[in-house]
C-alpha cells in the first residue's frame, strides 16, 4: 500500500462552473426587457385601458416616429424601504424615459405608468426623470412630460417630496433654453401640478385629466362645497377659466398628433432657429378678401380668425389658449415657410379690448415666442382697455404692464399692423413703435387716437357744446371736424409713428418682406442679472 504524503501531493484541479453564453444572456436581457415593457401585472393594462386611456407605451408610440424610441434606465427599481415595497420591486419604478425622433428631430420624453404604483413618484423614478431632464438640456433637444401619476409616493416619504424639488428646479433651469410642454394624460394633484406649471405649453384631455392642488375631498372638508374631479381641475376648466391649458383635445390621439405638430413649429433650443417647411403658397399673394372681412365701420363686428387664415402659409396656424380670454387670438404660423408668432385682438369677443385676462394671456406668449427666436406680427383693432371697478381691483394696471413688459424686453423682430381702431393705452401696449416695433403698417381704415372721436369730443368740447344753440348739432359737427384732423388715416404716418399705410391686399407680401429683411436683426438688452417683470 503506497501512502501519500498530503503535504506534498499537487491540489485536485478545480473546473470552473459553466458560464451562459452570449445567446443565454442576450434572452435573459430581452426577458427581462420584456417584462419591464409589460409592466407586473397583466390585468394593469386591462384597467388603464378600461378607464379610456392608453399605456405609457402605447402613448411614447403615438408621440415618437416609429421604431424611433430610445429608452433609458429600462431596468431601474426602487431601494426596498419597507411598508410593503420591499415585495413590490418592477422594472421602471412606473415612469419609463428616454429620447427619438419627432419627424427626424431629436427629443427627450418621460412618461407616468399608471399600471405601477398608480404613476406614483419616488426617489429612483424622479432620479430617472432628472437624468432624462439633463439629457435634454445637455443635448440642446426639446422635452415632453406625459403626465399620469398618483403625486409622490406615500411610503418613500421626504425623499419623494425632494424628487418633485429637483424636477421644479430642473424646469425652471430649461425655461427658455429649450421647449418644454406638459402632457396632462390622467390625474396630477397636488405639488405635482407646479412642473406643468412651469413648462411652456399644457394638453389636457376631456374626461381623463385633471391638475389641481387640493382635491374635491379637501375643498368639501375645509369649505363644504360638493365638486367633482373636472369640475374641480378638468380640461375645460383649465383651458377656458384658468388659463393653465394651452390646448384642450377629446382623445389622447388627437392630442398627442397636435404635441407632434407644436414641435414642428418651434427650434429645438434658444440657439436655433425654429425649421422652415417649404410651402406652395405665394409670398406675393394678394390677400384681396381681406377688405371684405374687415368691415370699414369700426363699431361692427369680424372674427380675426378669417383674417389670420387668409394672411398665413395655406390657410394653416394653431391657436394657443383658444378657450381662455377669446378677445385677444395667439396663433403660431408660418409666412413663407417659417414659423411666425400672432397677436391679435378679436373683435368678435368683447370688441376686442384688452382686460386682465387677455394681457397676461397675450404677454406670457410673448415671451415664449421671444425666448425661442420667434418673429412676432401684431395684429390691431383695440377700443381701449375693459373699464370697470372689478378690472381696477383686479389689477388691470399690473396685469397690463405684463404685455407692455414682455414687448419691451423681446429682441425678436417685431411687425405692427392696425387694422382699424387703435385707441389709448392699449394702442401703445400692442407693439407700437414707441414701444420697439421694428415697422409699423396701417390699412387705410386705421384710427389711431388717445379715445374715440365721440369721447374727444365730449372732453375737448365740453364748454362749446354746453353753450351751442344746438347742442347736438355743434356735437356731431365738432365730432367729425376731430375725425378729420386728428385721427384720419395718414396722421400717424405723416408723424412717423407708421412707416406706411398699405392696402389690405398687400397684407401678406408686406409681412413677409418685412420679416424677411429682419431676420438678420441684432440687438441686444442691457447688462443684468434679469429684469423684475410685474408678476
Amino acid at each position: 500500500m503506497t501512502v501519500i504524503d498530503a503535504s506534498t501531493a499537487a491540489p485536485p484541479v478545480l473546473e470552473p462552473p459553466p458560464r451562459p453564453d452570449l445567446a443565454t444572456r442576450t434572452a435573459e436581457l430581452r426577458d427581462r426587457h420584456r417584462r419591464a415593457a409589460d409592466g407586473t401585472d397583466p390585468s394593469a393594462t386591462e384597467r388603464q385601458h378600461a378607464r379610456g386611456k392608453l399605456t405609457a407605451r402605447e402613448r411614447l408610440d403615438l408621440l415618437f416616429d416609429k421604431d424611433s424610441f430610445c429608452e433609458v434606465e429600462p431596468l431601474r427599481v426602487h431601494r426596498a424601504t419597507g411598508f410593503g415595497l420591499e415585495h413590490k420591486r418592477p422594472y421602471t419604478d412606473g415612469v419609463v424615459t428616454g429620447w427619438g425622433t419627432v419627424e427626424g428631430r431629436t427629443v427627450f420624453a418621460y412618461a407616468h405608468d399608471f399600471r405601477i404604483f398608480g404613476g406614483a413618484l419616488g426617489e429612483a423614478h424622479a432620479e430617472k426623470i432628472h437624468k432624462v431632464m439633463d439629457l435634454a438640456e445637455a443635448a440642446g433637444a426639446p422635452l415632453v412630460a406625459l403626465c399620469d401619476g398618483a403625486g409622490a409616493r406615500i411610503q418613500e416619504g421626504v425623499t419623494a417630496l425632494a424628487g418633485y424639488g429637483g424636477i421644479f428646479r430642473r424646469n425652471v433651469r430649461m425655461s427658455g433654453v429649450v421647449p418644454q410642454i406638459s402632457v396632462m394624460l390622467g390625474p396630477c394633484a397636488g405639488g405635482a401640478a407646479y412642473s406643468p406649471a412651469l413648462t411652456d405649453f399644457v394638453f389636457m384631455v376631456r374626461g381623463i385629466s385633471q391638475m389641481f392642488i387640493t382635491g374635491p375631498d379637501v375643498v368639501r372638508a375645509v369649505t363644504g362645497e360638493e365638486i367633482s374631479q373636472d369640475g374641480l381641475g378638468g380640461a375645460d376648466v383649465h383651458g377656458g377659466t384658468t388659463g393653465v391649458a394651452a390646448f384642450v383635445h377629446d382623445d389622447e390621439e388627437s392630442c398627442l398628433l397636435e404635441v407632434r405638430h407644436l414641435l414642428s413649429l418651434l427650434p429645438a433650443n434658444n440657439r436655433e432657429l425654429p425649421p422652415r417647411e417649404w410651402t406652395n403658397d405665394p409670398a406675393n399673394r394678394r390677400t384681396e378678401s381681406l377688405a371684405d372681412l374687415v368691415p370699414a365701420d369700426p363699431a361692427r363686428s369680424y372674427d380675426i380668425r378669417d383674417v389670420i387664415a387668409e394672411i398665413v402659409d395655406d390657410g394653416d396656424w394653431t391657436e394657443i389658449h383658444a378657450q381662455w380670454a377669446q378677445n385677444v387670438v395667439c396663433a403660431l404660423a408660418r409666412l413663407d415657410g417659417h414659423t411666425v408668432g400672432i397677436v391679435a385682438n378679436q373683435p368678435a369677443h368683447l370688441a376686442g379690448v384688452l382686460d386682465i385676462n387677455a394681457s397676461e394671456k397675450a404677454a406670457r406668449f410673448v415671451r415664449t415666442c421671444d425666448a425661442f427666436s420667434i418673429p412676432l406680427v401684431t395684429l390691431l383693432d383695440v377700443p381701449g382697455f375693459l373699464p370697470g371697478a372689478d378690472q381696477e381691483h383686479g389689477g388691470i394696471i399690473r396685469h397690463g404692464a405684463k404685455l407692455l413688459y414682455a414687448y419691451c424686453d423681446a429682441t425678436v423682430p417685431r411687425v405692427q399692423l392696425i387694422l382699424r381702431k387703435a385707441y389709448g393705452g392699449a394702442y401703445i401696449v400692442m407693439d407700437s413703435r414707441s414701444i420697439g416695433a421694428d415697422l409699423s403698417f396701417a390699412w387705410p381704415t386705421n384710427e389711431i387716437a388717445v379715445m374715440g372721436a365721440e369721447g374727444a369730443a365730449n372732453v375737448v368740447f365740453r364748454r362749446e357744446i354746453a353753450a351751442a344753440d344746438d347742442p347736438e348739432a355743434t356735437r356731431q359737427r365738432l365730432i367729425e371736424e376731430y375725425r378729420e384732423q386728428l385721427m384720419h388715416p395718414y396722421y400717424a404716418a405723416e408723424r412717423g409713428l407708421v412707416d406706411d399705410v398699405i392696402d389690405p391686399a398687400e397684407t401678406r407680401a408686406v409681412l413677409i418682406r418685412s420679416l424677411s429683411m429682419l431676420r438678420s436683426k441684432q440687438t441686444s438688452l442691457p447688462s443684468r442679472k434679469h429684469g423684475n417683470s410685474p408678476t
